[in-house]
């Protein structure tokens, strides 16, 4: 009803919205945007907010209460849209709009704007000329890679004003520094200006990964003066050198023609999302970083997705126009390339990604259930309710089977899942009693009304859920039981077909197909499997007891433990018939296998 006074209220603005790429904002009674959205069609997108499909429930029910105003903003493009509705959400950080962030400040690397710039780490990055790299998401690599600079190039750490005047005007001495071969002395002329300035040009090409390019101009230098026999000089090239291959084989290298691309994954659940980045220039990952995204709105994965690269790109300074994805976004970025691969160097830089986003997701989950033990059941109950469409979270499911061998002993299988784990007290075996011959439709019908029959006259707690293994055939069968006792819409039940693994619901000739590595799924395959499980062994055990009843307890003074007794020994009835009198008085003693052998004997 209040999406129906709103849409009311909106009538005008939603007439007269354009078929147009744009973006909306919502603004509350206060007049504080809190939504901003993009959009392809803005009249389409904007009108579903006020839909059938939104009223009476869910996290845009609650949004679409509090708009009190919409206001848009027409573009020419969809990727303008895409680019002005990031702009807008971080300019104003609507309430429902998810943020990208982090509780700590990346450090970058600084090469000075100064007469012999200094190379250095910081975190604060200052518009005064000089030039940042980064920012880094692991320190540890950062750190890494000015050890490998101070290594390879001597360069001042002193904070001094080092003009031509204050230079030629001998204002200053050398320091220890100096002496201890960890600078050139620039600040009295022992090293030029140009030597310098080309130390730092090298410099730049290893701080960009480009390290290829560095060691070939070493080589250069290596061979120089090696043809002037400066062999000293050479040897110095070539320790250089030398540690900076080492280094080199220390990343992670792939493919040394794979330059200059970015990789992205993602991973979610109900709450959450994770977002991998990885950049590889020359060859070599040389940053890496995954983000935590917290839903809102129950945005899908290519809404996270693409504001995720959207964001991470700009945090990184990347210019990559080539972009490594799983699956192709909506939202291009003007300029770039997307690629899902599908064989080589580069589909096994994704698969690299994937692992990594799967490990953080993993690592998260271990440091919450640390602090809440239940969060983790949680976390798969509200999944299954978002992927099942579920009115609450399954906290009790129930799972049926049928069992029967070409129509013989037909029982089914009840298992209990509680808090997405088997609830192994509550498991129970039925033995058809209504139904002749192999009908598993009557029998599904049969167990299901007393089981559920039961509940009711005991005044016992209703599951969440029921799980029916089987196709549309059983599910209607067992929908046909609970309208029977006037519980159809009270329970939610479904039923899973297993050649394709398809879901089916009530009234839904049409199945679900859940993503194979999803939860949901692995939970209903489970109950599936330990309700088949748990019937095939009750029927095996049922068969083998009709067995010995059929045939061994039929001769005189043989009860069923003696007859079990030479099952578990023969095997068969037919090998205890071509048994003799010895074998048989080893397992029954000697007055008993009398009476078997001639009990067979007549039998002949």
């Amino acid at each position: 009803m209040a999406e129906k006074k709103k849409a009311k209220e909106f009538e005008l603005i939603l007439k007269t919205l354009p078929h147009k790429p744009g973006v909306y904002q919502y603004y509350d009674d206060k007049g504080e945007i809190i939504y901003v959205g993009k959009a392809k069609n803005l009249k389409k997108r904007v009108s579903s907010y006020f839909s059938k499909e939104n009223q009476g429930y869910g996290k845009v029910f609650w949004m679409v209460k509090r708009i009190a105003d919409i206001r848009i903003i027409v573009v020419d493009t969809e990727q303008d849209a895409f680019l002005l509705e990031n702009n807008l959400i971080k300019k104003y950080l609507p309430r429902y709009n998810i943020q990208l962030k982090d509780d700590k400040t990346f450090p970058w690397i600084c090469i000075k704007n100064e007469p012999f710039p200094r190379v250095f780490p910081t975190r604060n990055v200052i518009k005064d000329g000089s030039q940042y790299f980064g920012p880094y998401a692991s320190g540890k690599l950062m750190h890494t890679l000015l050890d490998l600079i101070k290594q390879l190039y001597p360069l001042r750490n002193c904070n001094l004003n080092l003009t031509e005047a204050n230079i030629r005007n001998k204002k200053f001495k050398v320091c220890l520094e100096y002496h201890l071969g960890n600078c050139k002395g620039p600040c009295q002329e022992f090293q030029t200006k140009e030597e310098y300035d080309q130390t730092i040009l090298q410099i730049r090409e290893i701080i960009k990964g480009n390290l290829n390019s560095v060691a070939q101009q070493l080589k250069t230098m290596m061979y120089a003066y090696a043809e002037k026999l400066e062999f000293e000089k050479a040897h110095i090239v070539k320790e250089k050198l030398d540690l900076l291959e080492k280094y080199q084989s220390k990343s992670t290298v792939v493919n040394p023609n794979i330059s200059n691309i970015d990789i992205f994954s993602i991973i979610s659940d109900a709450q959450f999302a994770y977002v991998n980045f990885l950049k590889v220039v020359n060859g070599s990952i040389i940053q890496g970083h995954t983000v935590e995204i917290k839903k809102i709105l129950d945005e899908t994965d290519d809404e996270l997705f693409s504001l995720a690269i959207l964001n991470m790109r700009e945090r990184f300074s990347s210019n990559a126009t080539e972009i490594l994805v799983p699956f192709l976004p909506e939202d291009k970025i003007p300029g770039v390339t997307f690629l899902v691969p599908q064989r080589g160097d580069k589909k096994k830089l994704l698969e690299l990604s994937e692992r990594n986003v799967k490990y953080y997701q993993l690592d998260k989950d271990k440091q919450r259930e640390l602090v809440d033990p239940e969060r983790h059941s949680k976390r798969i109950l509200a999944t299954m309710q978002s992927d099942l469409r579920l009115p609450h979270p399954p906290v009790q499911i129930e799972c049926f089977d049928n069992s029967n061998i070409q129509g013989d002993q037909a029982v089914a299988a009840m298992v209990v899942f509680t808090d997405a784990k088997p609830d192994k007290k509550e498991y129970r075996h039925y033995n058809i009693k209504t139904v002749e011959g192999p009908n598993d439709f009557a029998s599904m019908e049969e167990v299901i009304h007393r089981r559920y029959k039961r509940l009711l006259d005991e005044e016992k707690p209703l599951p969440q859920l029921i799980v029916v293994d089987g196709g549309k055939g059983q599910l209607s069968s067992a929908v046909k039981s609970l309208e029977e006792l006037g519980l159809r819409g009270k329970i939610s039940i479904i039923g899973i077909a297993k050649k394709l693994e398809e879901i089916y619901f009530p009234g839904d000739s049409i199945p679900m197909y859940l993503d194979k590595k999803s939860e949901t799924l692995r939970i209903i395959q489970q109950l599936r499997d330990e309700a088949h499980r748990f019937g095939i062994t009750h029927h095996r055990k049922k068969r083998e007891k009709e067995t010995i009843k059929s045939v061994l307890t039929e001769i005189p003074g043989i009860g069923y433990e003696t007859a079990q007794k030479l099952l578990w020994k023969f095997k068969s009835v037919k090998s205890i018939q071509k048994a003799d009198l010895q074998a048989i008085a080893e397992v029954i003693g000697k007055a008993r296998a009398k009476v078997v052998v001639e009990f067979f004997k007549e039998q002949k």
